[in-house]
């Protein structure tokens, strides 16, 4: 049985549900339906969604977009003058908007005055012509908020009150009376609900619900970011009690049933902070050249049942959120620290994928199932490296047999046209109030690349298993997509390499892994290269979650899932359930239901993401801000008509050097050679330029930082 749905009218789930609501209303548009049906078109069969599609259709007549022809049977209102169709806004400084619709190779421009009462990233219907030479069109209502809390400053004078957003993306401020901003000082920083908008020429009204305190300090900024996301910050009562009531479920019975390998000699090898530990890895010689390697991974779906109040706000927050300073989990400390967390010495239930290989790396026999499992060492990446590169140490053997066989995977994961898009990671030293003591850098070493290659080892076989068209009839699974680069975004690149002195040949459908890959290796090593890994990505498509396997283009898998991390994420739950229900001969799923929860899980994905990146970006902010005057080797990382972006070498912090601080000469952003480039003395900055530059300012607010160029580089 499906999951039931999660709570709350904010839920990705209920706006990707709605759109697939309205699709079939606008398919039948002649013919009046009943929510049975449209469940029956989407392939649900849970009863808690089929109650939601209810309510979905009521609100639909409610808002007057659809209409209740009969009682229970519904159609949509045709709307005069033009298409009307869904899609998700985006909105510049400026107030012009930019609606995403899916289907349409080009987003539909809306014109200043004309976005209505939308706000950035709210699903809106938008009405056009698709059949003009540039579509623009009218914003005719919002469907649904992206968002249901903003965060910003309050200012205040005699007269009114304003919040002032910190999100940059919000064209307008919002107006507080008095009597709503609830204790609210000025300059304080607060979350404030939308409570009404008249006019859409006029500020939003809003009510302060929360107040942080004063902008700056770390507990206010970090859960500004928490509000601003509309992360879950804490468990609601009832699932802690849920997860506290949970027994383990070491009965003889469960033990007989799965596959024992407490006595083979097993180990976790994770960050030095880390509490939970998903994965884990087995050992053991059973020939002369033929080992075998277990890939543990904890059975968070033992414990986690659909329907259960567990199921439901694990499926709501679909991934744990790592920002600089702690951890918003999936699930209570109760599973993801004790009854799912592979501790050493003790016995785990797991869910394993286990391989037989040659000292070459080759696939003799696989297979996959429930097991039982006592590590017996938990190693840090550190410690790990130590015997790596020492070739002493705990379990030595094992970790360098592994390291060997490592190195032939992923040696021939690149032969097979796999890009290598690891980055590095920026980490922070903080005290005990949250001021950052210091950045650094974090590089993958070849401890990593080991877990790392044998987890990619593990999702593709799963995946492979399940999804090979030779393994039987098609079941629907839970895949990783990743589709090929996007055509413009690749002309870009293209003519962005030309500049740098590299030609970039256009990939065809059998080598465009090739290209990028070549391209990568050519640049490795010269002052250019981080520009051009950056713009690399940037041409990419995102990976994301899907029921339609398409391959993932990046890694250059045929088929490619996500089965090692359940602790953290929800789809690694909904993948080990497919299996077992295939390996237990069950039929195929409901590829319905599973789309949908793909589709939340891809929007939690990217919102977790944006968290990060934005808590990363408020401490560098505050870091540099404590090295105000100082100079730093740096490289350009980015351009625009208003400047250059320039990315410190030795902490990765990026801030702005404004094209009109430049005193030497007028300088003009020319977008088609993708440089600034001066009037008179034609001197050009370009993407991976070096140069050095002095912190002049930053904004924590906005979380941006403004460098000035040294004058002797002018």
């Amino acid at each position: 049985m499906a999951a039931k749905r999660p709570k709350g009218s904010g839920s990705t789930f209920k706006r990707d549900l709605r759109q697939e609501v309205l699709a079939v209303l606008a398919h039948f548009s002649t013919q009046p339906v009943n929510h049975k049906q449209i469940a029956a078109a989407l392939h649900v069969t849970d009863a808690g969604v089929r109650k939601l599609i209810l309510e979905i259709l009521n609100a639909e007549v409610t808002s007057g977009r659809a209409r209740e022809v009969e009682r229970g049977r519904f159609q949509l209102v045709q709307v005069n003058g033009g298409e009307t169709k869904l899609g998700y806004i985006e909105i510049n400084r400026y107030g012009k908007g930019y609606v995403k619709v899916e289907g349409e190779e080009r987003d539909i421009e809306i014109a200043k005055g004309e976005t209505g009462f939308a706000l950035y990233g709210d699903l809106v219907e938008v009405s056009w012509n698709p059949r003009a030479k540039r579509p623009r069109g009218k914003i005719v209502r919002v469907v649904e908020r992206l968002r249901k809390h903003y965060v910003g400053v309050i200012e205040i004078n005699k007269q009114s009150a304003f919040l002032i957003p910190g999100d940059r993306r919000l064209h307008v401020d919002f107006y507080i009376p008095k009597e709503e901003l609830h204790g609210a000082q000025n300059g304080d920083k607060v979350v404030v609900e939308l409570s009404k908008w008249d006019r859409p020429d006029s500020s939003p009204f809003g009510k302060v619900v929360r107040v942080l305190g004063r902008p700056g300090e770390h507990e206010v900024e970090i859960h500004a970011i928490i509000a601003e996301y509309g992360l879950p910050y804490e468990f609601p009562a009832e699932v802690e009690a849920f997860a506290d009531r949970i027994d383990p479920g070491f009965t003889s019975e469960e033990i007989k049933q799965r596959r024992d390998f407490r006595e083979v000699l097993t180990f976790t090898i994770d960050p030095y902070d880390a509490k939970d530990f998903d994965d884990a890895l087995s050992f053991r010689r059973i020939g002369e050249d033929r080992v075998e390697v277990g890939v543990h991974i904890a059975d968070v779906s033992f414990y986690m049942q659909p329907g259960t109040v567990l199921e439901q706000e694990a499926f709501r927050r679909a991934t744990s959120v790592y920002l600089v300073d702690r951890t918003i989990p999936m699930l209570p400390e109760r599973l993801s620290n004790e009854l799912c967390s592979l501790r050493p010495k003790e016995d785990k239930m797991c869910f394993s994928a286990v391989f037989e290989l040659n000292s070459k790396g080759e696939m003799l026999s696989e297979w996959f199932g429930r097991t039982m499992i006592h590590s017996d060492r938990r190693f840090t990446y550190e410690e790990a490296q130590q015997v790596i590169e020492t070739g002493q140490g705990d379990h030595a053997e094992a970790i360098l047999a592994l390291n060997a066989l490592a190195g032939q995977l992923r040696q021939r994961r690149f032969a097979e046209g796999s890009i290598d898009f690891n980055t590095d990671e920026v980490k922070f030293r903080l005290d005990e109030k949250g001021k950052p003591l210091g950045v650094f850098v974090k590089t993958m070493k070849d401890s990593n690349k080991l877990i790392e290659d044998f987890m990619l080892l593990a999702n593709k076989r799963v995946a492979n298993f399940v999804g090979n068209p030779d393994s039987g009839q098609p079941r629907t699974f839970i895949y990783r997509i990743h589709d090929r680069p996007d055509p413009e975004k690749l002309n870009r690149l293209r003519n962005f390499l030309k500049n740098l002195g590299y030609k970039l040949p256009r990939p065809t459908d059998t080598d465009s892994h090739n290209v990028i890959k070549e391209l990568l290796k050519r640049a490795e090593g010269q002052p250019e290269e981080h520009a051009i890994r950056e713009m690399a990505i940037r041409s990419m498509a995102k990976a994301e979650y899907s029921t339609d396997n398409i391959g993932h283009y990046g890694l250059a898998f045929d088929f490619y899932s996500h089965f090692t991390s359940p602790i953290r994420r929800y789809p690694d739950v909904m993948v080990h359930r497919l299996l077992a229900q295939y390996l237990a001969g069950g039929a195929s799923a409901n590829a319905g239901e599973y789309e949908l929860k793909c589709r939340h899980s891809s929007l939690m994905e990217k919102r977790a993401a944006e968290a990060e990146r934005a808590s990363i970006k408020y401490k560098q902010v505050e870091y540099m801000l404590m090295h105000r005057g100082q100079v730093f080797q740096g490289v350009i990382s980015g351009l625009a008509s208003w400047g250059f972006y320039v990315e410190i070498v030795e902490n990765k912090c990026e801030g702005l050097v404004a094209i009109n601080t430049l005193r030497d000469d007028l300088y003009e952003f020319d977008s088609d050679r993708y440089i600034i480039r001066g009037v008179r003395r034609k001197k050009e900055f370009r993407m991976g330029d070096e140069v050095m530059v002095k912190v002049e300012s930053g904004d924590l607010q906005q979380r941006t930082l403004n460098f000035e160029l040294m004058s002797d580089q002018a």
